[in-house]
Formats: C-alpha cells, structure tokens, sequence
C-alpha cells in the first residue's frame, strides 16, 4: 500500500492510544482525510502485529455492502479472528451500519483495538455514548491547514502552494494531491457539498424539504464571519416567501452541524466574563464550501479569512469565541481550557488608512491582560505592533509554531 502523506497534528494524538483500550472515533466533515489518517493508524499497527491480525474496512466499497447490521458486522469480523491474539479492527465511515455501536461494544471485550470513523457527531450520542461512556476518546478532523497545504503540494509535485492559492483552493486533500484547475477544483468541492447534503443530512435525517435545507446553508455560508441568529435566518426566508418556523431552522442547522459542515462559535462578553445569548457566528468546515453554493465573491474575502484563522485555532486545540468589549467586536476569542492559554485575534484584508487601523487594534487595546492579541491582515505591507497588539499578515500567523 502505498503510504499516506503524514498529518501528524491528528496521528501524534491518536497513536498514543493505540493498545490502551480506548475505541478510538475519528470524526470531521466528508473528504477532509478520516481514512487516510485511519491508514497511518495502520501502518503503526503494522508494528504490532501482522496483516493477518488487522481488519480493515470501508463501508463505502461495494464489496463490504452486505455488512448492514450489527449481527452481520460481528459474523463477519469474528470469522476473521482465527486466534486469540490481539486484532486490530478499521472500521471506516461505520456510520451506514445499523445499530453498529453493539458491535464495537461486543467487539471491544474482546482481543482487539478498534479504531471507527464517521461523518457525523451523531456518531458521539444516543446508544453509543451509553454503551462506551468512559472507554472512547474522539478526534475531530479537519481539512488541509495551510502548513499541511503546502507539505501536502511539495510533496506532490504540484507548486501553487502560496497563501492566495489555499483561499482560492482550499483545503480537501483530494485537490493537493493531484493537479486540478480552478474549474475543476470547484466542481470537485461542489460535488463534496452535494454528498454532505445528500448523505449525511438528507438520508441519514430523513429531511423532507431539500430545497430549504440548501437556502439555509446558502445563507449561512453568505453569512460566513456575520453574527446571525436563528431568527435571523426564519425572517429571512419569510422574506423570500419561504416562510418555515423556527423550529424547523432550527433543526435543519442542527443537522448542518452534525454533519460537520457548519460550527457554531458563541458571543463572549470579554469584560462580563460570560456568554451572549444574542447571536452568534458559524464557520464552515473548509472556506472552499462557500464558493461550491455562492461562487467566490471578492466581498465575502473578510469572511473567507476568518474562516481560515477560526479553523485553524480549532485546529491547534483551542476552543473559540466572537468577543465582544463594550460596543466593539474582537472576531475570536480562544483559549485552551487545560492551561489557561489563551489569545485575542481580529482578521481583515488590508490596513488602508487610520480608520481601518483603529477600528482593527483599538477592541485589543482596551482588553487590558497580559494575553497576546493579534491582527491578522492580507496587507503584506504591516508588520508593526501597536500598544502591546501584533499586526502579522496571514501566511505568517498560519505557519507560526506557538502563538
């Protein structure tokens, strides 16, 4: 086989768990690399045992589509044991099996590591959560970072690995290991849009109303940096004449998110130290989702670029924020919740002009603690602080090791 390229911001997480017990759940959005990393999970327990004791398999293969039950999942993965020592079981997008967290339950009490992916945070709730509470540990994934981006190009010969190309690319690791045009790239990207709505919220919620459910992720990508609420988006499609209740915005969301399509980020009042109830901002699991439903608008670049930094402190572990102080915003807020790190970040294109400038660092002036606040800006042209607050452009802040 040949071997995956290495993305070990998540492999280092997980391998350290491989013999210790723990079911092992990869998760994230449809095509950001779940098996691939399942792959290098693999390759390491490759050095643990041998091929004969490893159970692969990706439920998204014809050959494996007889597998529909938790019955026939156990028939088929103990007819492969053929001793008692340890197995190691791959169960790849598990979520098509019915009633499947018995099985891994089952299987679990035996000799084996197991290691499942899925494209939903359904995965996480309900019988599973019962059965396994305490005894699995969950990895989100995500798409290519920009660091990733880049090794992934290098590494496969293609070039265009600059900043410009990962806002106008994106980051599915389908489109860095192969030489695609823009065209083609976003007929790509519109077809993994297409599935995540088709499979992973259509068929596996059973939504009724496609059409709404696409004009509500139409207006939420749109919004994609904005503060919108619930509400927000009813009034919206009452407006348009698609008038629905908010119960039913509020599930179609809901399924958005479960899908890892969309994510959810709080308004925190820095001074109050407590959350908002207002609105709040949704970032989509690669910014490349925008253009697949509204084309790439040189007015949504604001949003793009949040999108990016957003995904990228999620990605690096913290949990995020929109900040508010006073009657001023600070686009993120992050933390890490096991050390108390924590950093402030506003995100705009360009610094033209004292008005831009002081709309930008005046909100970090004003939060007055010894945190590092960032201005992440497109202008290649800033790089100074102000009063204690760093303008760094985008390329830099992405590759930076630590903030």
């Amino acid at each position: 086989m040949d071997r995956p390229l290495e993305r070990p911001i998540y492999t280092d997480k997980i391998m350290g768990f491989i013999d210790k017990g723990f079911v092992k759940v990869i998760t994230g959005v449809r095509r950001c690399g779940k098996s691939e990393i399942m792959k290098l999970i693999k390759l390491e327990a490759l050095k643990h045992t041998d091929e004969d004791h490893i159970i692969f398999i990706n439920f998204e293969r014809s050959e494996f589509d007889h597998i529909k039950t938790y019955k026939e999942l156990n028939e088929y993965t103990e007819s492969r044991m053929k001793d008692d020592s340890k197995y190691y079981l791959f169960f790849d997008e598990i979520q098509s099996v019915k009633n499947w967290e018995r099985s891994v339950n089952s299987l679990r009490l035996k000799n084996t590591d197991i290691c499942i992916t899925g494209s939903s945070s359904k995965l996480l709730s309900g019988e599973f959560a019962t059965l396994l509470r305490g005894r699995h540990l969950v990895f989100e994934t995500g798409t290519l970072s920009f660091a990733e981006f880049r090794n992934f190009r290098k590494e496969c010969g293609l070039g265009n690995d600059s900043i410009e190309d990962y806002i106008t690319i994106g980051g599915f690791p389908v489109l860095s290991v192969m030489p695609f045009t823009n065209e083609q790239a976003l007929q790509i990207v519109t077809d993994i849009h297409s599935t995540i709505i088709i499979k992973d919220t259509v068929e596996r919620d059973q939504v009724k109303n496609v059409p709404l459910l696409e004009k509500i992720a139409s207006f939420i990508y749109d919004s994609m940096g904005s503060f919108v609420s619930l509400r927000n988006i009813a009034n919206y499609l009452k407006s348009r004449d698609n008038g629905t209740g908010f119960e039913k915005v509020s599930s179609y969301v809901g399924y958005l998110e479960k899908a890892y399509a969309i994510k959810k980020v709080k308004q925190y009042d820095i001074r109050g130290k407590r959350l908002l109830d207002d609105s709040s901002k949704y970032y989509l699991a690669d910014h490349s989702l925008q253009y697949a439903l509204i084309g790439m608008k040189r007015t949504n670049l604001p949003g793009v670029l949040e999108n990016i930094v957003h995904n990228e402190l999620v990605r690096r572990g913290y949990t995020v924020y929109a900040g508010k102080i006073g009657t001023k915003e600070v686009d993120f807020v992050a933390e890490k919740m096991n050390g108390g790190e924590k950093i402030y970040v506003q995100v705009c294109t360009e610094l033209s002009g004292e008005a831009t400038i002081e709309r930008e660092f005046s909100p970090l002036e004003e939060i007055k603690d010894h945190h590092h606040k960032y201005v992440v800006t497109l202008d290649r042209y800033w790089r100074e602080d102000r009063n204690g607050v760093a303008g760094i452009h985008l390329h830099d802040f992405l590759l930076r090791d630590t903030y």
